[in-house]
This record gives structure tokens, C-alpha cells and sequence, in this order.
């Protein structure tokens, strides 16, 4: 089962019988199913409403609502980008740094030179900034930045997308979006593009009903 994820800790303390898993939207279990939130809860019903009636009532509903359409339940909640509390510290600055140039070669070797520390210090100070170490830092960089192309600009070859956001290949790119995400990189694009398309088509209707006279 699943829930929100600030609960989902909570939740597994207070029922250890249950197997809690804390990035899923929702899960189907047959007879029970759960969600993680408000919104997760609609995706939820979405998915009994496909699994009743068929996805051509489902995309109805979806439109009605202004929602995407589908999105896995297994999708991840959230793909976590902490910060260094000192904004000001070497630390921060260089993750402003690799933010900004996500296609170079960046290495734990690389990095601790550029902020002119030890290898191990850096190590220390991203898992006491960020709790994870500079390269699973760097790939979460990399996997966020590819969410907003795929978001941005739907017509961006994949290829390109894995090149500007710094994997280098469309093979490392799947490999690590799924992996964080917990989807493919063409099925999140996917399900975006039906989302917006639908808000669009949803959104021009109401002006001309609010401009209806009477």
C-alpha cells in the first residue's frame, strides 16, 4: 500500500504487518487500493474508472476534469532536489555551478577540485547537505533537468534531451529516469502532453461559456 509520503514512515511504524511503499501515486490491490494524496487519490479513480468502463470514458472524466489522463501508479510522488541550508557556502556554489554546466564530465575527482576541498570532504559534505553523495547528486540534477525539457519542448529529439541534460546517451537517459522517476522518459513526455492539451482544450471552452450571453 501507499501514502503521502510525509505519512508514509509513520504509517509503516505504527502497522509494521503492512508493506508501505512510499514513492508509488496509488496501488491496486485488488479489493483495496490507496493513494498518496489529493491528487494521486483522482489519478486513483481514474484508474478504476479505466479499469471499469474502458479508457475512452476514463479520458472523458480525465478532460472534465482537466487532469492528465493517466499517469502510473507507480510513478514516483516526487524526485527530491535538496539544497545546502548555506546558500553561501562553497558547497551551494558549486552545485549552481554543475546546475549550469550539467553536460561536462563531472567526477567526485572533478568536483572537489573545482570547490577546492578533499575528495572525502566533499563526500562528507554532500551527505550531511543532501543525504547522497555527489554522483547521485549529479545524476538527480541531471534526471530534473530532463523532466523540464521533456515538459518544455515536446518536439526535442530524445537523443538531445539525453545530451543536454548531461547523460550522454538515450540509454543512460532511460536507465536513470526510470530508476528516479519510476517511468520512461517517452511515457512522462507523453502523459504531459495529453495533460496540457487537455487543460488547453478545457481552458479555451470556458472563456467562450463565460462570454455566452444571458
Amino acid at each position: 500500500m501507499t501514502t503521502h509520503w510525509r505519512y508514509a514512515e509513520r504509517l509503516q511504524q505504527r502497522y509494521p504487518q503492512l508493506s508501505v511503499e512510499p514513492d508509488a501515486l496509488y496501488i491496486d490491490e485488488g479489493q483495496v487500493l490507496t493513494s498518496a494524496g489529493s491528487a494521486a487519490g483522482i489519478d486513483m479513480l481514474l484508474h478504476l474508472v479505466r479499469s471499469d468502463h474502458g479508457v475512452a470514458v476514463a479520458n472523458r472524466v480525465a478532460q472534465r476534469l482537466v487532469v492528465p489522463p493517466h499517469r502510473e501508479g507507480g510513478q514516483a510522488q516526487f524526485v527530491p532536489r535538496p539544497m545546502p541550508r548555506d546558500e553561501a557556502s562553497p558547497l551551494a556554489k558549486l552545485m549552481d555551478w554543475v546546475r549550469a554546466n550539467p553536460r561536462l564530465d563531472h567526477s567526485v575527482a572533478s568536483l572537489a577540485a573545482r570547490a577546492a576541498m578533499s575528495a572525502r570532504t566533499l563526500q562528507r559534505q554532500f551527505l550531511d547537505a543532501t543525504g547522497m553523495g555527489p554522483y547521485a547528486w549529479v545524476v538527480r540534477e541531471r534526471v530534473s533537468l530532463a523532466r523540464d525539457l521533456l515538459e518544455s519542448r515536446p518536439n526535442l529529439p530524445m537523443d538531445r534531451v539525453a545530451e543536454l541534460a548531461g547523460f550522454g546517451s538515450e540509454e543512460s537517459l532511460r536507465r536513470h529516469f526510470r530508476r528516479i522517476v519510476l517511468t520512461s522518459p517517452a511515457a512522462y513526455r507523453e502523459q504531459f502532453a495529453r495533460g496540457a492539451q487537455g487543460t488547453r482544450s478545457r481552458g479555451s471552452g470556458a472563456r467562450q461559456r463565460a462570454c455566452w450571453p444571458g
